[in-house]
């Protein structure tokens, strides 16, 4: 089986990678296909293809210097076992864009060992690394207060007053 990589979006095939995503992953069941539309538009992304048929994905988040994130990696079932992520794997970490890349960070539950292969590990300094887990459905943004008097006694004032700015030496 002849495979082949590559990073045109134009090859892409929406509808695979937004089927496999919203049924299959663990990691973002239900995704709709804008969603999907949205996260291919602004990442780097790497299609597998056997006999013309895409059969692979993975992305990168990146500001192409330093730093990027791996996201929705797969391979279909019916072509796991072939070797094919490492070649994926090994594509995306050559990549003459992402050479300059000194820190890649992934979210995994169960292929550890897989990436361990290519150097990921657990963050070695943890206590340095902060994340901020927002809800899907986040509640509508509160309405402005309809007179001066309640504004004035709102927490979003309390909030902006100099007594109640935060200390910025963390």
């Amino acid at each position: 089986m002849n495979i082949e990589i590559s990073t045109d979006q134009t090859r892409l095939d929406v509808e695979m990678i937004h089927a496999f995503l919203a049924n299959d992953s663990y990691w973002v069941p239900g995704i709709s296909r804008s969603s999907v539309e949205k996260c291919i538009k602004h990442s780097f992304c790497f299609g597998v293809y056997a006999g013309g048929r895409q059969i692979g994905f993975a992305r990168v988040v990146t500001d192409f210097v330093r730093f990027a994130h791996l996201l929705d990696v797969f391979v279909l079932p019916e072509f796991r076992g072939r070797g094919i992520a490492k070649l994926l794997m090994e594509n995306i970490l050559a990549h003459p864009e992402l050479r300059t890349i000194v820190r890649y960070t992934l979210g995994t539950q169960d292929a550890h060992g897989f990436y361990a292969r290519y150097g990921f590990t657990a963050p070695s300094n943890p206590e340095r690394q902060m994340e901020l887990l927002r809800p899907q459905n986040p509640p509508a943004p509160a309405t402005a207060p309809s007179s001066p008097a309640a504004a004035a006694n709102s927490p979003a004032s309390a909030a902006n007053s100099p007594a109640a700015a935060p200390d910025s030496r963390v």
